[in-house]
């Protein structure tokens, strides 16, 4: 659980408000400011206010927390802020707000004047739904469900990416390059922008003098480029610094580059790079980065859990990736960055009060309270009647005809059977990609769709060279479309090494056939 006590600003809160709170964000020079909602979508601000930025209607500075009435309900998805400082939010509607600072109209609405109150960014956006906001120093990039993304305010070095160096004072879509692409993660530095696409390509434009857009140059990029150096690596996300940018693929490996006079790319020196360059993380998968346009400070977090730190950490300059005891990269932000803020929004739960979903959570296979149990392998998993006839009609078929408090299953694995069960008590499932596959087995011989698509998006995760193969024939087998279509895209991007793995000398004569064919179709064979 994140303990949003870390951040000073919220020292003066009460416990039992402290409790309330559902997400947070903190922000502003010295990470004097912060704005946070709660379990009932109350929005709540404190701070000392600079430009307006808290959205109260006025100027003045709070110590105690005010309510931003109109964005009380309005459940906020993104949120991003600028250094003046300027708030961008998305909502679950798709609508954008913003206020603050606006010297450079980088609340999107046509003018220079300072927001003091939240007011919706219409213009170009009508239609539109925005899932995610980005903000650097003073402009603002948007993306859509279409993959789309929009750009405005400061544009000194083309961070707008319109290919010209005016302001930009209403959104503007960003084209060019990113024509008729779908766009899946954005993120900004201080004066670039960056964005990545659904089939792991990665643009970047802007401010370019520390050779933060990854183009093996030092000229700013008034459009966006394409990284050519990432040609065959495929990237899930992308995490902007102050000047230094640090992307994810999909094997979990992570490329740096641009400035490093902190050390801040993980690379053991502190010379800038202009291309993309491996981190050597010590085969240990990465799941996440994390970087803040403010600060010079970069993070990351591995498959186990771990969380690594470098760069600027207290004044200090770690030049490899350092192990640390925290479980969140939000932790790092609160304890090591110069300022102390926020990198995205967070999500916060409490610490002493369980929601109906931690409560059943707690009570799963817990002999004390249940009424039922299952026998698998020779063990035992106890559950609640009632809970899985709510959850699953199979279970309300099945225990309306039998009154029976044992019941043996055979056709399924323990591992698989209590991952199963697990999930309609939790609605998440915690396994390998490898034992995923009986899961999706199980989803569809229950005709649990949801439960489906989880593992579908954990197999996705997951996927590496070496199972690659094994994963498309279990999507294949169990006519996981979608996940198919994965699963052979990275084949086909990893080709060379997965036709060396044993799992490809030992494919189904009939799949591997369909395979080669499709793959030629692809291009996948031309010189």
């Amino acid at each position: 659980m994140l303990d949003v006590g870390k951040w000073p600003v919220f020292a003066l809160l009460p416990p039992e408000e402290l409790r309330l709170i559902r997400q947070a964000c903190v922000f502003g020079s010295a990470a004097n400011e912060a704005i946070y909602v709660t379990v009932s979508d109350e929005v709540f601000a404190l701070g000392t206010n600079c430009s307006g930025c808290l959205g109260l209607g006025d100027t003045q500075s709070t110590i105690e927390p005010r309510r931003i009435d109109i964005l009380c309900g309005k459940k906020i998805v993104s949120l991003s802020y600028g250094t003046g400082p300027h708030v961008v939010i998305a909502t679950a509607d798709g609508e954008v707000y913003s206020w603050g600072h606006n010297g450079y109209s980088q609340l999107g609405n046509g003018t220079t004047n300072h927001g003091l109150t939240p007011a919706l960014v219409s213009t170009n956006l009508i239609g539109k739904r925005v899932t995610e906001v980005a903000c650097g120093s003073h402009h603002t990039i948007a993306l859509t469900t279409e993959g789309e993304v929009y750009a405005w305010g400061y544009n000194n070095s083309g961070q707008v990416g319109s290919g010209s160096t005016a302001n930009q004072p209403t959104p503007r879509r960003v084209s060019s390059c990113l024509q008729n692409k779908v766009v899946v993660n954005i993120a900004c530095g201080q004066l670039c922008s960056m964005a990545v696409l659904d089939n792991g390509e990665t643009y970047g434009w802007g401010y370019n003098c520390n050779g933060q857009l990854g183009l093996g140059n030092n000229g700013n990029q008034q459009t966006p480029c394409r990284i050519a150096a990432l040609q065959g690596i495929n990237i899930v996300q992308v995490a902007c610094g102050y000047a230094h940018t640090l992307a994810l693929t999909d094997e979990g490996f992570i490329y740096s580059w641009g400035a490093n006079s902190y050390g801040q790319l993980g690379t053991g020196n502190k010379s800038n790079q202009a291309v993309p360059t491996l981190i050597n993380m010590e085969k240990e998968r990465m799941v996440e980065v994390a970087a803040c346009h403010t600060s010079h400070t970069s993070v990351a977090k591995t498959q186990s859990g771990q969380v690594l730190m470098w760069g600027q950490c207290r004044g200090q300059a770690v030049a490899y990736p350092h192990l640390t005891h925290f479980t969140s990269t939000d932790d790092v932000f609160a304890c090591f960055a110069t300022p102390a803020v926020t990198w995205h929004l967070l999500s916060v739960d409490g610490d002493d009060y369980l929601t109906v979903a931690q409560s059943l959570k707690r009570e799963f296979d817990s002999p004390e309270i249940s009424d039922l149990k299952f026998l698998v392998d020779g063990k035992c998993i106890h559950v609640h009647k009632a809970l899985l006839k709510i959850r699953c009609e199979h279970f309300r078929a099945l225990l309306n005809e039998t009154d029976e408090e044992t019941i043996e299953i055979h056709q399924f694995s323990y591992l698989v059977y209590r991952a199963f069960l697990e999930y309609l008590y939790t609605d998440t499932i915690n396994l390998p990609p490898e034992d995923a596959i009986g899961l999706l087995d199980l989803s569809t011989y229950y005709r649990e769709s949801r439960l489906k698509r989880l593992c579908q998006e954990t197999i996705k995760r997951g996927i590496t060279e070496e199972n690659a193969i094994t994963l498309l024939s279990a999507a294949v087998k169990y006519e996981a479309r979608d996940l198919e279509e994965f699963c052979f895209k990275f084949c086909v991007n990893h080709l060379t090494a997965v036709t060396q793995t044993q799992a490809f000398a030992d494919m189904d004569h009939d799949l591997l056939k369909n395979f080669i064919s499709k793959a030629s179709r692809y291009g996948a064979f031309k010189n």
